[in-house]
């Protein structure tokens, strides 16, 4: 975790917390233990369990179930993490980002009411993609370009139409990299074999957070006033390129590399042959085209002026030193 000292206000109680096992809900997971807290992590049945906390095994359409947890456990905090950013149709990202969502908070209503926060994470791409020279804020309009996006975006309208009966709190990170990231990675493991590649990206911009600054955001939520019946933007302020970002990537790496620009039609001819394979074993694929409408914006940046001003929360590492602390971490746990 992080070693900066933290502004974050004392937290005490339970969290129940879902994607305990991705990357960003594994570190939050962790943050928690480290303040005390009891978390107990949703995980799908079969799954097995964590060594890290305590977790209880149900499935997300299992609305009975989650309301036995819910009814059980009595948290004080639901930290809706889960999702999925790989799909196949509309449907699959549905039903892994909103159809969990509406269960949760119908679990809530039935055995918890009095819940003191529930924190949705989401996503920069529910209101879609920005203008390079202006940042998306809170008041825009939101109109996402691709499903993920828009799964998102119903799964924000579900929470929001809770109005005042619950205490809820939506965050949308931009693009949330750091030590255990696997996405990302690939960048990081091209760099490490000196390549690297570039396919009609360089100058497009976006925004990006490092994952403990994300972490920190989602904790002060859990008790911040400000925090409730409001939705925040989660960046470190500094909208970048893709050249920007991967060449922080080459210094942290130490080595010479050879830097090639690709026509951005190989991402279309990727994505076209990520769809077929994923026809032939139902395996949804990073490359399908859906990703490359996604990469063909100029800009998907955001700016997180409200979080700052209204909750005082600040990021702590900028994406130099964000991508020096996951390079050291990949080489460490040998990903590299």
């Amino acid at each position: 975790m992080s070693t900066e000292p933290s502004s974050i206000p004392p937290l005490a109680g339970k969290a129940l917390l879902t994607g305990a096992s991705g990357f960003i809900g594994g570190r939050l997971r962790d943050a928690l233990l480290e303040r005390g807290l009891e978390v107990v992590a949703i995980r799908r049945k079969g799954s097995p369990p964590s060594k890290k906390g305590r977790s209880v095994e149900c499935d997300y359409d299992d609305l009975d179930g989650l309301t036995r947890v819910i009814e059980a456990e009595k948290p004080s905090y639901v930290l809706h993490v889960a999702g999925a950013t790989k799909g196949v149709t509309y449907d699959d990202f549905r039903s892994a980002n909103l159809m969990p969502t509406e269960n949760l908070l119908r679990a809530i209503e039935k055995a918890h009411p009095a819940l003191e926060r529930f924190v949705h994470l989401s996503s920069l791409t529910s209101y879609g993609p920005s203008a390079k020279d202006r940042p998306l804020r809170e008041d825009d309009p939101r109109r996402p370009i691709e499903f993920y996006g828009q799964s998102k975006l119903e799964a924000e309208h579900a929470v929001e139409s809770r109005g005042d009966k619950l205490a809820w709190t939506i965050l949308r990170p931009g693009g949330v990299y750091g030590p255990g990231d696997v996405d990302y990675f690939n960048l990081f493991r091209e760099v490490e074999g000196r390549r690297n590649v570039f396919f009609g990206n360089r100058d497009r911009w976006f925004s990006a957070i490092y994952v403990d600054d994300c972490v920190d955001a989602i904790l002060l939520a859990c008790t911040h006033p400000g925090a409730a019946g409001q939705g925040f933007f989660v960046d470190d302020g500094l909208p970048i390129t893709w050249g920007q970002f991967q060449e922080a990537i080459v210094e942290a790496s130490g080595k010479r590399v050879f830097t090639l620009s690709l026509p951005e039609v190989l991402v279309d001819v990727a994505a076209v042959g990520g769809e077929l394979v994923t026809r032939l074993d139902g395996k949804p694929r990073l490359f399908n085209r859906q990703k490359a409408k996604m990469g063909a914006q100029e800009a998907w940046t955001s700016t997180s002026d409200k979080l700052r001003t209204r909750l005082g929360w600040t990021s702590k590492v900028d994406y130099r030193e964000g991508v020096r602390r996951a390079y050291a971490w990949y080489r460490q746990h040998r990903w590299l």
